[in-house]
């Protein structure tokens, strides 16, 4: 990767939900890798324009325009994802519109890169419906990617993200561990070198007894299923009254740290 400037498009996942600061801040896999490449690079500038709940649409209007007139080195556009979880979802036509998307976004003369989805085989059989339409908008990005010499960091791919320890409680985005190793799959899609193998599986966990499992089954339908729906069903945005955390390309504050990622 050249250059010294890096601007994150998206939603929760890029914003960096559920991977939280001591002051309750969002950090997630793209601060860590920002962190990464700026302790190398002096100057280095970093935006972050990611919002949570936010759709592919909401994201072209609201976040591209900003990386456009940024004129970034390095952009990492990940959007699509709230789109499929929706009631109903035409992949075909998300597809369309990404490639719209992405079509703008490489026409800044960034190096851009693109993200699969997650496998969703080892969710909960609520969340595992979903599998077969991430699987056909993965395939017709990495066409889009393709077409448009981009970069596809997969995230189908990650086998230790099917480890449920490496998501939160809404089971929806990911843990500390998990933003971590996605961070390290990213600089290693980049070629940037890493200490770490992003590969090498959690530690082995005790087995859960059937009981306590549906326990959580209950207490993840209580507290995220039901609110979200009746939330989609009065018309409400996760996204609203959210700013980006980081608006504009600014040099990173590491007091002269060497950050792990």
């Amino acid at each position: 990767m050249a250059g010294n400037s890096f601007v994150a498009l998206g939603d929760s996942f890029t914003e960096g939900l559920d991977d939280w600061r001591p002051d309750g801040t969002p950090r997630g896999w793209a601060d860590r890798v920002a962190e990464r490449l700026g302790a190398n690079r002096p100057g280095f500038r970093y935006a972050n324009l990611a919002v949570r709940g936010k759709l592919l649409d909401q994201i072209v209007d609201d976040q591209l325009p900003v990386a456009e007139r940024l004129q970034p080195d390095l952009i990492a556009f990940c959007a699509g994802g709230n789109d499929i979880i929706r009631f109903t979802c035409d992949t075909d036509d998300l597809a369309r519109r990404f490639d719209a998307a992405l079509e703008r976004v490489t026409a800044t003369g960034a190096q851009v890169f693109v993200f699969t989805g997650f496998d969703l085989g080892r969710m909960h059989p609520l969340i595992r419906r979903l599998r077969g339409r991430v699987a056909c908008y993965n395939e017709l990005m990495r066409a889009s990617a393709e077409r448009h010499g981009s970069t596809v960091v997969d995230l189908w791919g990650m086998a230790p993200l099917a480890d449920p320890r490496t998501w939160g409680k809404d089971r929806l985005h990911l843990t500390a561990e998990g933003h971590r190793r996605v961070a390290l799959r990213v600089l290693e899609t980049l070629g940037e070198p890493v200490a770490e193998d992003w590969r090498v599986p959690l530690p082995a966990a005790d087995p859960a007894p059937w009981r306590h499992r549906q326990v959580e089954d209950l207490v993840w339908m209580r507290n995220f299923v039901m609110p979200y729906v009746r939330g989609r069903l009065r018309g409400r945005r996760t996204g609203d009254g959210f700013a980006p955390k980081r608006p504009d390309l600014l040099p990173l504050d590491l007091d002269g740290r060497q950050p792990a990622v």
